[in-house]
């Protein structure tokens, strides 16, 4: 990711963490996706009083993604209130890899600027793909 693009990237993450609904844990994710377009797509965690109920930031933003029409990620930004970069859960980056090449760079920040760099690679090795539903003889 460009300098300027993960900075914008960050930035946009950190501005709609802000409008995050965490009543319970007070744990506030702000999640931004760019899209080959350019397209920059938010997402926030949502809590629910029935805690697994609840929606991470990363899988707010690819559902702004893929409601606005596109399929595809560039980039990644996650951001957190926390001593060292949050990564996202399991879950989600099983999201992100359904949308992404593992080549995909991924930037986690910390709301007091520390940054950490890595690709949907190095966070799901061994992700599971389409190819592994294929069956032999199956095109």
């Amino acid at each position: 990711m460009a300098d300027e693009m993960e900075q914008a990237l960050v930035e946009a993450a950190r501005a709609v963490r802000e409008n995050a609904y965490v009543p319970y844990s007070q744990f506030k994710v702000g999640a931004a996706i760019r899209t080959p377009s350019g397209a920059v797509h938010l997402g926030v965690n949502v809590e629910n009083v029935a805690y697994p109920e609840g929606t991470c930031a990363e899988a707010g933003a690819i559902a702004a993604m893929v409601a606005a029409g596109e399929g595809r990620i560039e980039a990644v930004a996650v951001i957190a209130d926390s001593p060292q970069p949050v990564s996202p859960c399991g879950g989600c980056r099983q999201k992100l890899a359904e949308f992404g090449e593992g080549s995909v760079p991924v930037v986690l920040a910390t709301t007091d600027g520390t940054l950490q760099r890595t690709t949907l690679a190095e966070l799901l090795p061994g992700v599971f793909s389409q190819a592994h539903m294929e069956r032999a003889g199956r095109g």
